[in-house]
């Protein structure tokens, strides 16, 4: 199983892929597809797929959508080897199939009901072709995508994911501090293409519950976007006024206490000055790991994007960065006043 594609539903999508062209450097794909109630956009950089669809009528999908929730991610479309066989396992585990599988130029899909207001496309591509990712991009790959649901039923969510999509369970973590808190567990495909991470809030002021008190309900917090080479990626994304969460000085001092501590002193200037996080485990043969987050991108306390690299083969995410992540969207909501 891998992502093909992440679909938003959005109020203007040519502004959107114009954004993305802009900040992030992605391709666009065609030059818009109009149904008569729907304009969709598609986006690309390396295998990261993006659709971009928004209202022309308020009959569209798009519409209905937005009146119940703010703009952010609609559909997850994955790639399986049997589409039949994913939608027939689907099924026996009481998904609801919202589209039979269809056939097209080639692939094959069918659509599922996921946690929330969102969907998964389930598609098989056809053996001749090959979806080419372009040449030099700045994010090669979706590294994972992050989950949020209410109080309760983060177990319900993990069990979902297992038996409908054969996610399994990888890392837990409760991260908690003076403030609020989350209790998270990742989940990971067999083939390890997939990590879907899925936050329930441990606290009533938690930043989990004002996503979901926003989003009105369940729904992709962020989505992780993979480099080779970050700190060369947040200068450019920098120069571009792209909006990004600050790391305090201080972090960097507590990192140099930690032990086998794995950077040069200029490479921690480096990273320090783009307020890059950082973490590793000891005895892991250098495996790093470089994260960033981006504000909320759509103006409300939603949906945002993580940058992240991973070297020597990091796996999985440190605890280190979840808990850096989590203190630092309190500091945000300390600034709009959502937490005291």
């Amino acid at each position: 199983m891998e992502i093909a594609r992440v679909h938003f539903y959005v109020e203007d999508a040519t502004a959107w892929r114009d954004w993305f062209l802009y900040y992030l450097g992605f391709t666009a794909v065609n030059r818009g597809i109009s149904s008569e109630h729907t304009h969709t956009e598609m986006v690309q950089s390396g295998a990261v797929c993006f659709l971009l669809s928004s209202p022309l009528l308020p009959t569209s999908p798009v519409a209905e959508f937005l009146r119940q929730h703010p703009p952010g991610v609609a559909d997850i479309a994955f790639t399986v080897p049997d589409v039949e066989a994913a939608i027939a396992q689907a099924a026996a585990q009481g998904a609801t199939i919202l589209e039979p599988i269809q056939q097209y130029s080639g692939y094959r899909c069918g659509k599922i009901a996921a946690w929330g207001g969102m969907t998964h496309t389930l598609m098989e591509k056809s053996a001749s072709v090959k979806w080419e990712a372009r040449d030099r991009p700045m994010f090669t790959a979706i590294d994972h995508l992050v989950l949020n649901v209410p109080v309760g039923e983060l177990e319900r969510a993990v069990a979902w994911y297992k038996n409908v999509l054969d996610l399994q369970p990888q890392q837990a973590f409760k991260i908690k501090t003076d403030r609020s808190g989350l209790y998270s567990q990742v989940l990971v495909s067999r083939n390890g293409s997939v990590q879907l991470p899925i936050n329930e809030p441990a606290s009533s002021n938690s930043q989990i519950q004002e996503f979901l008190d926003v989003n009105r309900g369940a729904g992709i917090q962020h989505i992780a976007l993979r480099t080779s080479n970050l700190i060369s990626a947040i200068a450019q994304l920098r120069s571009r006024g792209l909006s990004l969460l600050s790391v305090p000085q201080t972090y960097y001092s507590q990192l140099k206490k930690r032990t086998e501590f794995p950077l040069s002193p200029l490479e921690l200037e480096a990273i320090a000055q783009q307020e890059i996080l950082v973490d590793w485990q000891a005895n892991t043969q250098n495996a790093l790991l470089l994260q960033i987050f981006t504000q909320p991108i759509f103006g409300q306390p939603t949906f945002f994007f993580e940058f992240i690299e991973r070297r020597f083969q990091a796996q999985g995410f440190g605890e280190g960065n979840f808990r850096a992540l989590f203190e630092a969207i309190e500091s945000e909501q300390i600034k709009r006043g959502t937490l005291q």
